[in-house]
């Protein structure tokens, strides 16, 4: 265990916290959202929102914060406190500038997006038209999520991580009460009512800034309303963020790929795809991003310092961890995909035929789970050490890839294709990733990696053929299918399936066990 994991895994746990009560509060959004409205609506929604949920992505768990935090962090260091408050100020000045005019520019020309991004939907009458309107509500998502993201940025490099985690649950909570608030008010005024969905968006976005702002003053941010196009450190983050966003968002711009070739398959193939997806990043944002959230300020410190073998192992550690974590969490969503999909969005006008379509798209997407996370850990390590064209290359070449397959794949295997070469995507954008890292930084400790991963693996597949008998064996039983009843028997099944995984990587010796024992007994103690 290098002298780094400790602090990691706290951090991490701490993320991993806050992250689990967001996603939880997700799946409650979108089982909410999947319930109340037709496969009709969902589409719109899903594909208005698609543009930007992608920016989220990219900017509050991507490029933003890769971009951000080293600089930031290698200003306070060296200039001190009111420096670093100068940079932050200047890069909420500007992106309020930048974002603000192309949030005006997207709501003028929102039939072209969406043109761009679904044309099929052209083709089904009122539907296109639903979905310009949900995109106008939108688009002012764009701004809010990043202010949130350069204030997560600051508190993060101040060693405060459970706030920024827990900002996203707000915003998750915040379009819960509007959406259901407005779900029987709108149709009253001949307007559909899933735009309080989309209203729930933005007043949720604004809480997940307004939660971060007490945590900004305590830590002594002080707001300055200037603009200096031509400060070095605004012009590093710029120059880091332009190749930085290409290169972290292979995985989104294939879904913005999938999303155009879904809108001409069968209507709901887009819900089913985003619903699959949305299943699929719980643990990436459970294990994936806490992780590598929690390892970034670390890793921009040594490389601010020239310390590279603390950072391999620092980023060795990171991606052992990430394995622990995310292989077992792939094949146990592989082996209870249906049951899942089926406990958290059958019900109201969500079918049975819907969670056999979910489900299937969620097993091709688990498939690349730990490649997913491990990207987020790897491609801001390439920010840290200056090295952000890397990515770059490897991303638009995996992406050309992607976006061939699906096009030769599409119309004989159908929209469950984009899920599967979405997820060979990524795994070749990890391996490459790795590759070159290590070109970079040098050798990342690959024997102790691999040697995880063997053993990971073996503990995952052991536990995935024991949940999944023990769940065939109780779902057999003569009991009424009742949601109760299929709560219990999940609920049972994954329990068995972690106490068979931990005993495997007991058995196996996998280190990073002990890492999360101990995380749990230090939560234990604290309460």
């Amino acid at each position: 265990m290098t002298q780094e994991s400790p602090p990691l895994v706290k951090s991490a746990g701490l993320i991993s916290l806050a992250t689990i009560i967001s996603r939880i509060l997700g799946l409650v959004r979108e089982t909410i959202l999947l319930a109340l409205f037709t496969r009709f609506q969902t589409d719109a929604f899903y594909v208005a929102f698609r543009i930007p949920n992608l920016l989220r992505d990219l900017f509050a768990e991507g490029a933003m914060s890769a971009a951000f935090v080293p600089t930031f962090t290698k200003t306070l260091q060296r200039q001190g406190s009111r420096a670093a408050w100068r940079l932050a100020s200047l890069v909420i000045n500007f992106l309020a500038i930048v974002l603000g005019l192309i949030v005006l520019l997207g709501i003028f020309n929102a039939s072209w997006i969406v043109e761009a991004i679904a044309g099929g939907f052209s083709t089904q009458p009122g539907k296109f038209e639903l979905t310009v309107l949900l995109t106008r509500i939108m688009l002012p998502f764009l701004l809010l999520v990043a202010l949130a993201a350069v204030a997560m940025g600051m508190l993060n490099c101040h060693g405060k991580f459970f706030i920024p985690a827990l900002a996203p649950a707000i915003f998750n909570l915040g379009s819960i009460l509007v959406a259901l608030s407005l779900y029987f008010v709108l149709p009253a005024y001949g307007v559909d009512p899933i735009a309080g969905m989309a209203a729930g968006v933005i007043v949720g976005g604004a809480l997940q800034v307004a939660v971060q702002l007490p945590s900004l003053s305590k830590i002594g941010f002080q707001y300055t309303p200037s603009v200096a196009f031509d400060h070095p450190g605004l012009k590093k983050i710029l120059l880091l963020m332009g190749p930085g966003t290409f290169g972290l968002a292979v995985t989104q711009v294939n879904l913005l790929v999938n999303t155009w070739l879904a809108s001409y398959q069968q209507e709901g193939a887009v819900t089913w795809l985003n619903a699959a997806f949305r299943l699929m990043y719980l643990p990436i944002g459970i294990f994936g991003v806490a992780i590598a959230s929690a390892a970034l300020p670390t890793l921009s410190a040594h490389a601010a310092h020239h310390r590279n073998r603390q950072l391999r192992d620092t980023l060795s550690s990171s991606l052992r961890l990430s394995l622990f974590f995310n292989v077992p969490a792939s094949l146990g969503l592989i082996c209870l995909s249906h049951p899942v999909v089926s406990l958290i969005y059958e019900r109201g006008r969500f079918t049975a035929a819907d969670t056999q379509e979910t489900g299937w798209a969620l097993i091709y997407y688990a498939l690349g789970l730990a490649a997913y996370s491990a990207i987020k850990l790897m491609v801001p390590a390439f920010y840290a050490l200056d090295r952000p064209r890397v990515p770059v290359l490897i991303s638009a070449a995996t992406l050309a890839l992607s976006i061939t397959a699906n096009l030769l794949l599409i119309d004989s295997m159908g929209y469950q294709v984009l899920a599967l070469v979405t997820s060979l995507a990524a795994l070749l954008n990890a391996l490459l990733l790795y590759h070159w890292l290590q070109k970079t930084a040098g050798a990342l400790q690959t024997p102790r990696i691999l040697a995880t991963f063997l053993k990971v693996l073996g503990a995952s597949l052991v536990m995935a053929l024991g949940t999944f008998a023990l769940y065939q064996w109780m779902a057999d039983a003569v009991l009424p299918a009742t949601l109760a009843w299929k709560a219990l028997i999940l609920a049972v099944s994954v329990t068995a399936g972690v106490s068979i995984y931990a005993l495997c990587c007991r058995l196996f010796g996998v280190p990073e066990l002990d890492q999360a024992l101990e995380l749990v007994g230090r939560r234990l103690r604290s309460k």
